[in-house]
This record gives C-alpha cells, sequence and structure tokens, in this order.
C-alpha cells in the first residue's frame, strides 16, 4: 500500500513539471516578441539604405509610441542593430528575432 501511495504521488508530481513546462506563451509575451521583431527588421532596413544611427535615432524619437517602456526598447534595439556587422536581409532578421525572442521567454519560465 505504501508503494502504491509513493508511485502515485510521484506520477502526480512528475505529471504537473510536464503540464506546467507545455505551457504556451502568453499573448502578451507574443505581442513584445513580434513587436521587437518589427523594430529590428526596420532598423536594419535603415542601416542597409544608408541611414546613419544618429537620423534612425531621431526617427525614433519622433515617433508616437503606445507603450512608455517601447521608446527605450526601440532605440536599443536600433543600437544593437547597427552595431551589428550584419548584412541579412530584414525579413530574415525579423524572422530569426521573432524566433530568439520566443525561445528566450519559454527558456525564463
Amino acid at each position: 500500500m505504501r508503494h502504491v501511495l509513493i508511485t502515485l504521488t510521484s506520477l502526480a508530481l512528475i505529471g504537473g513539471a510536464c503540464s506546467a513546462q507545455a505551457r504556451e506563451l502568453a499573448a502578451n509575451d507574443r505581442y513584445v516578441c513580434s513587436w521587437g521583431a518589427g523594430t529590428a527588421a526596420r532598423a536594419q532596413e535603415l542601416k542597409l539604405s544608408g541611414v546613419s544611427l544618429y537620423a534612425a535615432r531621431q526617427k525614433i524619437q519622433v515617433y508616437k509610441f503606445s507603450k512608455g517602456w517601447m521608446r527605450m526598447m526601440a532605440l536599443g534595439i536600433t543600437e544593437q542593430t547597427y552595431d551589428s556587422p550584419s548584412r541579412i536581409k530584414p525579413e530574415a532578421l525579423r524572422k530569426s528575432f521573432y524566433d530568439d525572442c520566443l525561445r528566450y521567454k519559454l527558456a525564463r519560465r
């Protein structure tokens, strides 16, 4: 009887741990990743077209953002994009950024 109770308790704990890992990301996490990927792609477009980092920063300063954290995040993403020697196409960068962001969000759970 004792062994049966221990076995059932172990299986319940394992099942709970597996269901916690298999949870989907929240809609907000997907939104943040999508928004960041779009910001990185726009920054890459500007970089490849020859726009200076200073001009790109000025464009961001003028833009109206819906949330307070977005301006600083957009500036950071733009600076990192300009600092990178990468010359990949903006759409490839968008997909890579989005996939990496989702992977990061899942790893944090």
